[in-house]
């Protein structure tokens, strides 16, 4: 290399050049002869690069595992006794190095201490919020809502998340708690929750809700119902006409948009007032995101050196490593993310997010983070109050490794800003055009030159300080196509495009003077025309060799082209697979393919396609888990039902049904699965062979929920038609006939359930209902619902009823909440919500503003959530984003305050204290974390990390595990919600520092 380089320079050097260019002498053959010896040289350099970079990718890479090591063999030694028990060091151990873990436990509290001093040192000028360095035991922590941070200018970059293991207690404080509160500390106490408290409903809070600036619908809607506020009421029953002939009972009243709810307190609640609702030990963690965001994306899909495709879907950037079966997750955005470049460093990576709007009504911007690859700490967060609608396109700079940033947002407009993204600072800004800007890319070798295309044009855009200047590309006797849909560069510094109409476009910058029918001097103009592909040229992929890949809309051919821009190999996609929409180059001779119908394939000319990452192509509603094996089945909007296994995240089967199902349920043998449809067919598949078995038809509008009793003899559909039919189910789920229907409800059915007897239905509907049904009895209507209170139900997936009302938020409109369940050891309750969020509440939950666990990886409405059978996992899926997240249920051990939980696999091990090396404080039990499985950067990490550490000023918005709250709209109320990362959720307090109100990106 050494010699490679010698031999450039002394090429290249100045005095050589001019003699050699002012010598007369010089024939023309020896000149093209130098020329070509210079390209080759450049060539080989080139070649030399992009094996350090490679290398430094693979020695980072090494160096993060090599410190997790380390830290992990550190932690072990300072926890665990020094004798007596090698067995559980040596457990420990094996732990780590199985798990492949790359979070870093918590040694002592000394260490999280330090760290935390480091952070706030290196980042306090930035700092918009400020936080406890400590909590007492028994004193809960109020969380500012971390959207709010979203939208403050004052937003840095995000530092690396420090675990916290604390948990939260009861409600109630003790004088204790409170005398050892530290006296700096500008949170509020949790006071003692009233016994016959409703939601709050003071002229305090009313005006404190409408001090909120928003013109959105969502803070309308809670301004308006903040005076419609629920209220719980526990007193004698007052007969309405529906209950005229009940019996007297104690009930609880609550209130959704002025209609009221009456819930029953069971036999067994001998004083409502006794009642304490905590946060779950359970936990959850990101496992695995199933799907990938390529119907309306483009040029989102690179392989990094690591051996990792880097891709998105939702708020979720996905690194899969296809030969090791392993996902990392990076989640800082809070919204869609739409856009995605890669550093020349192939390190670091550029991602930009849609606008969106939280759950108060309060707008999240549009903005671009830039993070580490291999740590997945947040470098940079760029745009916050400068982009509108979201983020189009982006590019890193190529001539100045990588210094600059250009981003088109998605504003009427199209503005163009160029960023200094490491000081983060908008360097320059224009407008491109009104109409749609598709691509923007750096030159390669100009530092000074970005080009954008996109409808009907290309702009070569000349950028000189903080001024942009544009030049047109003209396209004079060649046709203009309506869209100019990608861009790339040929090694002598030629711009290729391709556009809608197939054909591939060659523009040389000219370099004589302006003559008649040509441009003037320094104007790109067409050099040669290639027809392409039938349909449009969707993609370019410049090779490292120098050859170039493209890809076809209509034909669906990737093509290999030479050095010559001759085409050399072809191959088409299948047909099933959709179009092409993102290609790029493998390892060796491999390629991968993003598609139009969210595969993503790796293929070669010679062997054909691998699918790696598939999923939904429309809006997701019907899940199912399998009553005794590892499976779960969506169905969506795409017709598509698929069968999907949760231990190898592989896809078992899909089958394309007549019309979108919308409802799905498993027969308790597993042998069928039903799965009810938009227009009130229903279906019976063979949940092996996915054969239909059977089809049915009730009335003829959206079929909402299908639901088997326990021993399978029973069936229920509810429908959009008010109606709930019953069927009798025969020859292990194979043959159903009609037994009768549920007439009653005054709106569409939601949610239902069944007892374990089979002999009672509970049914919730759009109005905000809540019936009994007496099956035996001719599916008559319980009008007496008193009756029905101390039924112990199957199953519990209805958002209205004593043992759940809880978890609806103050202000709600009733359609808050899309889905629920219970855990089949009951308990925990899992919601779905409109707001991306899926809540993880205890069970039961008969308190209202119970605290939860909140955590956010969807980009839109999550539409179901269910368990698997072993409840060791958790399912959801996303409507709009069109995912599907799995999970891991983390259940943590509540020990004495001097003692050290050790998580080994499903092991928990405690450690009296006193056996310890290092002794955390008695009110801080510091776990070992097993969950982190991601980069928390936290105790001693070798300078490589901890220069990361160090970069990071800011932590992601509201991608954490967070603690519901009745009332997120003022600072001041009290609060259950806890700072901790979402998905290594046991941080120590002491870590978290004044600036990391905001939360975690790492997963």
């Amino acid at each position: 290399m050494e010699e490679g380089l010698s031999c450039l320079a002394a090429a290249c050097d100045p005095s050589a050049l001019a003699a050699f260019c002012t010598d007369d002498s010089i024939s023309a053959a020896s000149t093209s002869d130098v020329q070509d010896r210079l390209s080759a040289l450049e060539l080989r350099v080139q070649q030399q690069e992009d094996e350090i970079t490679v290398l430094k990718a693979a020695l980072a890479d090494v160096l993060r595992r090599l410190a997790i090591s380390e830290d992990h063999v550190a932690s072990v030694r300072k926890s665990a006794p020094s004798k007596g028990q090698p067995s559980l060091r040596e457990a420990i151990s094996m732990s780590c190095i199985t798990n492949g873990s790359t979070g870093n436990r918590k040694t002592s509290h000394s260490s999280s201490v330090s760290v935390a001093r480091k952070e706030t040192l290196s980042s306090a000028a930035k700092s918009g919020t400020e936080k406890k360095k400590e909590k007492p035991p028994g004193q809960k922590e109020k969380k500012e809502d971390s959207h709010s941070n979203d939208q403050s200018a004052q937003t840095q970059a995000s530092p690396s998340p420090q675990p916290s293991s604390q948990t939260l207690q009861t409600h109630r404080q003790t004088p204790e708690s409170k005398s050892s509160a530290p006296a700096k500390s500008i949170k509020k106490s949790l006071t003692v929750e009233k016994a016959h408290g409703a939601w709050e409903s003071s002229d305090d809070s009313r005006n404190k809700l409408m001090r909120v600036a928003s013109t959105s619908k969502l803070i309308s809607k809670v301004a308006k119902n903040a005076d419609k506020h629920k209220d719980v009421v526990v007193s004698q029953a007052k007969m309405s006409t529906r209950e005229k002939n009940s019996q007297e009972g104690e009930y609880i009243k609550m209130f959704m948009r002025g209609r009221p709810i009456t819930m029953f307190i069971p036999s067994d609640v001998e004083n409502y007032d006794d009642i304490r609702t905590e946060l779950p030990p359970e936990k959850l963690k990101l496992e695995w995101v199933y799907g990938y965001r390529g119907r309306d994306c483009r040029a989102n899909v690179y392989l990094l050196p690591t051996g990792e495709i880097v891709y998105f879907i939702a708020s979720v950037v996905v690194l899969f490593n296809y030969e090791e079966r392993t996902q990392r997750h990076y989640l800082g955005h809070t919204d869609c993310v739409k856009c995605l470049a890669v550093h020349p460093d192939k390190i670091r990576i550029a991602t930009g997010q849609l606008a969106g709007v939280d759950k108060d009504g309060r707008p999240l911007q549009p903005h671009v983070r830039v993070w580490d690859s291999v740590s997945l700490a947040t470098l940079q967060v760029i745009g916050l109050g400068t982009f509108e609608r979201g983020v189009g396109c982006l590019d890193f700079s190529k001539a100045d490794s990588g210094t600059h940033l250009c981003v088109i947002d998605d504003s009427n407009e199209h503005m163009l800003t160029v960023w200094d993204w490491q000081r983060k600072s908008k360097i320059a800004e224009i407008k491109t055009t009104n109409e749609v800007v598709l691509a923007v890319e750096f030159h390669p070798t100009d530092a000074n030159t970005i080009i954008t295309c996109g409808k009907s044009h290309i702009f070569f855009w000349t950028w000189s300080g903080n001024s942009l200047s544009r030049k047109q590309g003209i396209f004079g006797k060649y046709e203009k196509p309506k869209f100019v849909q990608c861009l790339a560069f040929l090694g002598n510094g030629d711009v290729l495009t391709g556009d809608s109409g197939g054909i591939i476009l060659i523009w040389g910058k000219t370099t004589v003077e302006a003559t008649p029918g040509k441009g003037a001097k320094g104007v790109y103009q067409i050099s040669k025309q290639i027809k392409a592909h039938d349909g449009s040229v969707f993609t370019l992929c410049q090779m490292r060799n120098g050859m170039l890949l493209t890809g076809g809309g209509k034909d669906r051919k990737i093509i290999l082209w030479d050095h010559d821009l001759n085409p050399e190999r072809e191959i088409e996609v299948p047909d099933q697979y959709g179009t092409i929409r993102a290609v790029a180059e493998g390892k060796a001779d491999q390629f991968l393919v993003g598609t139009s119908r969210n595969f993503v394939l790796r293929g070669t000319f010679n062997d054909g396609f691998i699918v790696e990452v598939q999923g939904h192509t429309d809006e997701l509603w019907g899940l199912a888990s399998h009553p005794f094996k590892d499976l779960f089945l969506t169905c969506a909007q795409d017709r598509q039902v698929c069968m999907w296994n949760s231990v190898d995240h592989t896809l078992e089967w899909t089958r394309l049904l007549d019309e979108p199902g919308h409802c799905a349920d498993f027969h308790p043998s597993g042998a069928v699965v039903a799965i009810g449809t938009h227009s009130g067919r229903w279906f019976v598949l063979d949940a092996e062979t996915r054969d239909l078995v059977s089809i049915h038809t009730d009335g003829n509008e959206q079929l909402s929920v299908m639901r088997y009793s326990v021993d399978g003899t029973l069936l229920a559909v509810g429908s959009h038609d008010n109606f709930i039919y019953l069927y009798v189910v025969t020859e292990n789920g194979r043959k159903y006939s009609r037994y009768g229907k549920c007439t009653g409800h005054s709106s569409y059915i939601t949610h239902l359930d069944w007892s374990p007897d089979n002999k009672y239905i509970m049914s919730n509907s759009g109005d905000y209902e809540i019936l009994y049904w007496d099956i035996p009895s001719g599916c008559k209507l319980i009008r007496n619902r008193s009756d029905c209170k101390d039924i112990d139900w199957t199953t519990y997936t209805c958002v209205l009823g004593f043992q759940v009302f809880g978890v609806w938020p103050e202000g709600s409109d009733g359609t808050d909440i899309n889905a629920l369940v219970r855990s089949h050891n009951r308990k925990v309750i899992a919601v779905a919500d409109d707001f991306c969020k899926v809540h993880l509440f205890q069970y039961p939950c008969s308190k209202p503003k119970a605290p939860s666990h909140k955590y956010s990886a969807h980009s839109s409405h999550v539409t179901n959530v269910s368990f698997t059978h072993s409840d060791g996992h958790l399912i959801s899926t996303g409507g709009k984003d069109m995912s599907i997240i799995q999970w891991k249920l983390v259940e943590k051990v509540t020990l004495p305050p001097n003692d050290i939980v050790l998580d080994i696999g499903a092991t928990k091990v405690p450690i009296p204290a006193s056996e310890n090396a290092v002794q955390p404080p008695a009110h801080l039990p510091q776990p070992f974390n097993e969950m982190n499985q991601n980069e928390s950067v936290t105790g001693s990490s070798p300078a490589s990390l901890e220069s990361n550490l160090e970069q990071c000023a800011e932590q992601s918005e509201e991608h954490s595990e967070e603690h519901s709250e009745g009332s997120s709209l003022d600072p001041a109320e009290p609060s259950y919600e806890e700072p901790s990362n979402e998905l290594s959720e046991e941080h120590s307090e002491s870590t978290v520092t004044e600036e990391q109100q905001d939360n975690s990106p790492l997963s």
